[in-house]
């Protein structure tokens, strides 16, 4: 009896001993778990460190770059007076002042002379009415360009768009003046073959 009890006494130390190497290993195994997330921890934060820097290095880089680039297209967003002066803007102005004018004494001479139908008068106001409205789109297109804040552009982009716009406006002018004076002559013909037709009409003693 006494033998028996002797055994469990060391049976339950060396249950308790064994529990505790355990515990110990446990506990040491947490213990390097937690210095490996530790390490883990410290190289995501000097590697958010050297992105952080980096980022307010290329932000700063970036910052510079874009108020240099701002500074150079607020310097195009305005027209030089060499531009406003350039010879071609009161050329275009004049040509639409031209067309605006020429077209409108032609067209109520056309409608007063009375050698057209009405189809054929509302067909030549359709032509001249279109001609004047792309006469104003040329003149809206040259106010942009020597307008400043309108458009980003450099003086030569100016000038060689302003050239562009008066070859237009000339061509425009140059087709009211065409059309014009093939109308006229139409005009005149018609009127030729009246009187013919009056002067027959008399010589052979005809009335209406």
């Amino acid at each position: 009896m006494k033998k028996l009890f002797v055994v469990m006494i060391m049976c339950g130390m060396s249950f308790q001993i064994k529990a505790q190497s355990e515990e110990v290993q446990q506990l040491l195994l947490n213990i390097e778990k937690l210095a490996q997330f530790k390490k883990i921890l410290q190289n995501m934060y000097d590697g958010y460190k050297l992105l952080n820097k980096g980022y307010t290095a290329v932000k700063n880089i970036s910052e510079g770059n874009f108020n240099i680039h701002k500074t150079f297209l607020d310097a195009l967003m305005q027209v030089s007076p060499a531009v406003k002066k350039y010879k071609r803007v009161a050329d275009i102005i004049s040509y639409q002042l031209r067309i605006a004018k020429e077209y409108k004494l032609a067209f109520n001479r056309f409608k007063e002379e009375k050698q057209f139908t009405t189809e054929e008068i509302d067909y030549l106001g359709k032509v001249y009415s279109n001609l004047f409205a792309e006469s104003l789109k040329s003149l809206d297109e040259l106010s942009m360009v020597i307008t400043s804040g309108k458009l980003r552009m450099s003086d030569d982009e100016r000038l060689q768009a302003i050239d562009k716009i008066y070859m237009v406006v000339e061509d425009q002018y140059s087709f009211l003046k065409d059309f014009t004076n093939n109308t006229n002559m139409l005009s005149f013909q018609r009127k030729s073959e009246q009187a013919q037709i009056e002067m027959s009409r008399r010589l052979y003693g005809l009335s209406r």
